[in-house]
């Protein structure tokens, strides 16, 4: 499509607007659909072109503009807008520039304030950084100049309509049966666990699997910087989002309060989206007081350099000693789970480790499941998660508790 048309139109219908009234989407439909057509007499199109120029031009005003087709085709993953000329999309691992561009840098501007205006989040120079989501959930992370150098920056992260169940991920080799019935006794008897893997790794992806296997007659709290869990299976669910401060520097509401107001709602679990500072000291109280079976991600390169990160992470949110907050990391974590993004971009479990406490002064952790890779194939790396010679869950008492020890036998054996 010739982006000099759909400038040359939207200008036209721009002018036209100014005279009339505000038009319902259908009214305003039919009235690019006129101009559209008044074109093509001198510009022959074919039918699919005129379909396409339309709904270009239509997104262009009431939509999300040349984004919208890429937000609603399934195989775009991510949209990184680096600057209103540079843009580019993810499909299937693969990153591609696209051959288009804003028709000026105050356009995504424009667009960016309508993305944030409808979270109730603010980006402007003085707060040049943002996260929010969209209608669909799909995330969005703002940067704006003077920080972003290249001009108003954006990147959406895309969510598929229907989150992806434990068996999506084992048809397409990120974890294995095994491994995933075990993960999903492990939710069932209420073991707290822990996803970490680095940016890209499919951690909520996994955090949303994982839910699946929470019983529907719970009461759930999920804590958020931007809303983006997709949890259905549990119809007693509350979701809280943070805010950011208002122009006046005020109102701000840190995850932190929301985990301390959570605990007041009376949750059988508590589900953070993703720990990155200070309020790790509150989520692993909250575990160490009677909030078994709570989830969390965080960023880490393994499963033993995620709990250095939270021992980090505590500290700047509480003045105690290290070795309280390793105790406090022993007692109230039990499982981990890495994930990894590999050199074919594949999304897979890489490891699954027991957290069985705190001993010397360090967090102790026991493999139960490794990657090993097996070659490569056509580019893609071959390989399984396999389970640790000689490894065996020892923090059994939680299965026992529901009741689940004929799965206990097979765990330990």
């Amino acid at each position: 499509m010739n982006e000099a048309t759909v400038q040359l139109l939207k200008e036209r219908i721009r002018n036209q607007l100014e005279l009339g009234s505000a038009l319902s989407d259908e009214e305003f439909g039919s009235r690019i659909e006129r101009e559209v057509f008044r074109w093509s007499r001198d510009h022959p199109l074919t039918t699919g072109e005129k379909i396409q120029l339309v709904r270009r031009l239509f997104h262009s005003f009431r939509g999300l503009d040349l984004l919208q087709p890429l937000m609603d085709d399934p195989s775009v993953t991510e949209i990184m807008i680096n600057s209103h000329e540079e843009l580019f999309v993810e499909r299937a691992g693969q990153l591609t520039r696209l051959p288009m561009a804003f028709e000026s840098r105050e356009r995504l501007e424009d667009l960016i304030q309508t993305v944030v205006a409808g979270v109730n989040r603010v980006v402007n120079e003085s707060t040049p950084i943002a996260d929010a989501r969209l209608f669909d959930g799909s995330r969005v992370h703002i940067v704006l100049p003077p920080i972003a150098l290249k001009g108003p920056t954006m990147t959406i992260r895309k969510f598929p309509e229907k989150p992806m169940l434990m068996e999506d991920l084992i048809a397409c080799g990120a974890l294995t049966s095994e491994a995933a019935a075990l993960l999903g006794k492990l939710v069932k008897a209420k073991y707290n666990i822990f996803i970490s893997g680095g940016t890209g790794s499919g951690k909520t992806t996994f955090l949303n699997a994982l839910s699946q296997f929470i019983p529907e007659d719970e009461r759930i709290v999920t804590i958020e910087d931007a809303a983006e869990l997709q949890i259905r299976s549990v119809p007693n669910l509350v979701s809280l989002e943070t805010r950011n401060a208002n122009t006046e520097g005020k109102g701000a509401i840190a995850m932190r309060e929301l985990i301390r107001a959570s605990l007041r709602m009376r949750p059988n679990r508590i589900v953070v989206g993703e720990v990155r500072g200070g309020e790790a000291i509150d989520m692993l109280q909250a575990m160490n007081t009677g909030h078994d079976g709570s989830l969390s991600t965080g960023h880490s390169n393994s499963a033993r350099d995620m709990i250095a990160r939270l021992e980090t992470m505590a500290l700047s949110g509480a003045d105690l000693p290290i070795a309280v907050i390793r105790q406090q990391i022993g007692s109230a974590i039990d499982i981990i789970v890495h994930l990894s993004r590999l050199r074919d971009r594949s999304r897979r479990v890489i490891e699954i480790c027991e957290v069985v406490g705190a001993n010397d002064g360090e967090v102790q952790l026991q493999p139960l499941y490794r990657f090993q890779e097996a070659g490569e194939r056509e580019g893609r790396v071959l390989g399984e998660l396999k389970r640790c010679e000689n490894s065996r869950l020892q923090q059994i008492w939680k299965l026992q508790m529901a009741g689940m020890a004929e799965a206990t036998e097979g765990d330990r054996a």
